[in-house]
């Protein structure tokens, strides 16, 4: 299975692109999450400038937050940077639409969103519509400051059937964060798989699956739920806590435990489910390191389930078990020590 990381857009991210090629790294992706993170497209920019094979993706932008002509330009000068090594991932914008205490957008968005930049980023018109007034659009030159030639991977975030079936008709990838259930890739596959049936069988070349994750190598005699396990997996884990917290159907669907730390939680931060303003308690330092005062919320069952922690053996094992049911990229989210976290990464997959 190849291997990737996943970091937050900051100062210095292009020196972690540099070591992740070193390493043999296969891409690296930055968070599109508008006020929380920084701005992926400057951030990839450095990164493109620094380094010549490694692949570049951005997990993931949504129709819900950039124009289709904007982001297409944004992929189209990536793209010029860095020929043929850009991966465009797009999705409904769960949580970068909660940060701003907004709800995603629908499926049908997605698809057209997708649509219009596949077109624009192979330099072909599209339609593209505000409110009743609609226009055909391209990119009115193509100098050196895009590329429209070499081709751009697509990805469609899923963690369900529709978005999987919108993958499927584009002929795009798949990207799911924290899905490590092997009979969940197979699901995501096959509803894929069935949307395809419909497009032009060339479409859905070099179609690939990445998952996102964290990883902690337990070292011997070491606990599984261990201060280090916790600090490792720790912001995966609150990520899902704050997601219920803020979202009480899906809260409602955990175990009495997890229902018990969504509890903790809204009440550590000082606000509700229901608090129209609690987007702004929730989510300061999403994806960060867990504070330590909060790791008693990462819980095991949590861990295990949105992140790999084990023995080498243990690991591979389940690593191996997703490469079976398709899975072809596992990408991690490094937060305590991202060169070391990435090294060994390397090494367990090499």
């Amino acid at each position: 299975m190849r291997a990737g990381v996943v970091v937050a857009a900051r100062p210095g991210v292009e020196d972690l692109a540099v070591r992740a090629e070193e390493l043999g790294l296969h891409s690296m992706w930055v968070n599109d999450s508008p006020m929380v993170h920084g701005d992926p497209f400057v951030a990839l920019s450095l990164c493109a400038k620094a380094t010549r094979r490694i692949r570049l993706g951005i997990g993931v932008t949504s129709p819900a937050l950039r124009s289709a002509p904007a982001a297409a330009s944004g992929f189209a000068s990536l793209n010029a940077l860095a020929p043929g090594r850009i991966i465009c991932g797009v999705g409904t914008g769960n949580t970068a639409r909660r940060t701003l205490g907004m709800q995603p957008t629908t499926a049908a968005a997605l698809e057209n969103f997708t649509a219009a930049l596949q077109d624009l980023c192979a330099g072909r018109s599209t339609e593209y519509r505000e409110g009743d007034r609609v226009s055909g659009i391209r990119f009115l030159h193509t100098g050196t400051h895009v590329n429209t030639t070499d081709p751009i991977e697509f990805v469609v975030a899923a963690l369900g059937p529709k978005a999987a079936a919108v993958a499927g008709r584009r002929g795009a990838g798949l990207i799911s964060f924290g899905l490590l259930e092997p009979t969940a890739w197979q699901a995501l596959h096959d509803a894929r798989r069935q949307a395809t049936q419909g497009a032009l069988p060339a479409s859905d070349s070099g179609a690939h699956s990445y998952v996102v994750t964290a990883l902690h190598l337990l070292r011997d005699d070491e606990d599984s739920d261990s201060d280090a396990a916790r600090d490792a997996t720790g912001h995966l884990v609150m990520s899902l806590l704050d997601f219920a917290a803020d979202t009480p159907a899906f809260a409602g669907q955990l175990g009495p435990d997890q229902r018990e730390a969504v509890r903790e939680l809204l009440d550590r931060r000082g606000t509700t489910a229901t608090a129209p303003d609690r987007y702004t308690k929730l989510y300061p330092n999403y994806l960060g390191r867990v504070a330590p005062q909060d790791r008693d919320l990462v819980l095991p069952s949590l861990m295990n389930g949105l992140a790999l922690v084990g023995t080498r053996d243990d690991l591979r094992t389940r690593i191996s078990a997703l490469e079976q049911a398709g899975v072809d990229e596992l990408l991690i989210q490094p937060v305590i020590d991202p060169p070391a976290e990435m090294a060994r990464l390397a090494e367990l997959l090499a």
